[in-house]
């Protein structure tokens, strides 16, 4: 088999796939482990990771399928706003003073897991039609995954730490593909269908924005009553 010219041309498929894909999810990752300390983001990253990684395994057998169901994508990509939202608010940012250690490291885990399998999808699916029946080279597409998304997150957490912008713009990264998936559910192929392309985009940078503005309006607002408390204290 490895020396099947056909075998490396796939799994060649398989690993731009991986870089192509696993981007947002290395960003999903970071989020979640920036509110950490430090000594527990290795930890988070590692954890939430392998978890993820597990549901892919599973998501591999059944995601095809899964994905033509109506309405599981946007019960998905709501869930995905959800969670963006959530990390644009201050607990996300400086909580972990007031939360065991050990229960903020099991929520990002937790967290990561949860975002990862509705941001999976595209990855596991281009993953395995790459394969085509393979499983020894979907088990591989699905090991390479792993290194990626470790040394992606690693990176973007280190961008996080010493450019705070690039959380907004890593959430607006998770409502655009929130967007995205929603807009694809079969539920709405009826109709989406009759609608110009640029409307998929359209549907995604609104995504982007509303968890931007949502974020940081319930960020304000959460803000302003802290500084109350504090004047009253």
């Amino acid at each position: 088999m490895f020396s099947d010219t056909q075998f490396w041309v796939q799994l060649s498929q398989i690993i731009i796939i991986d870089i192509l894909l696993s981007g947002d999810n290395a960003v999903v990752i970071a989020l979640a482990a920036r509110s950490l300390p430090p000594e527990q983001q290795r930890w988070a990253i590692l954890g939430g990771t392998a978890g993820a990684v597990a549901m892919r395994i599973g998501f591999a057998a059944i995601v095809v399928y899964l994905m033509d169901l109506p309405y599981l994508k946007l019960i998905g990509a709501l869930l995905l706003l959800w969670i963006a939202v959530k990390m644009l608010m201050p607990e996300a940012e400086d909580g972990h003073d007031k939360i065991k250690p050990r229960a903020a490291l099991w929520s990002a885990i937790g967290t990561i897991m949860m975002a990862d399998a509705v941001m999976s999808v595209d990855n596991v699916i281009g993953v395995a039609a790459a394969a085509k029946g393979s499983i020894l080279l979907l088990a591989i597409g699905i090991a390479i995954s792993i290194p990626i998304c470790i040394f992606g997150a690693t990176l973007v957490l280190k961008l996080l730490t010493r450019f705070p912008f690039i959380v907004t713009l890593g959430c607006g990264l998770l409502g655009w593909v929130a967007g995205d998936i929603g807009y694809s559910d079969p539920a709405l192929r009826n109709w989406t269908a009759g609608l110009a392309p640029y409307w998929h985009h359209v549907v995604a940078g609104t995504g982007a924005l509303f968890v931007v503005a949502v974020g940081h309006a319930i960020r304000a607002a959460t803000m302003r009553r802290r500084r109350v408390a504090d004047i009253a204290e």
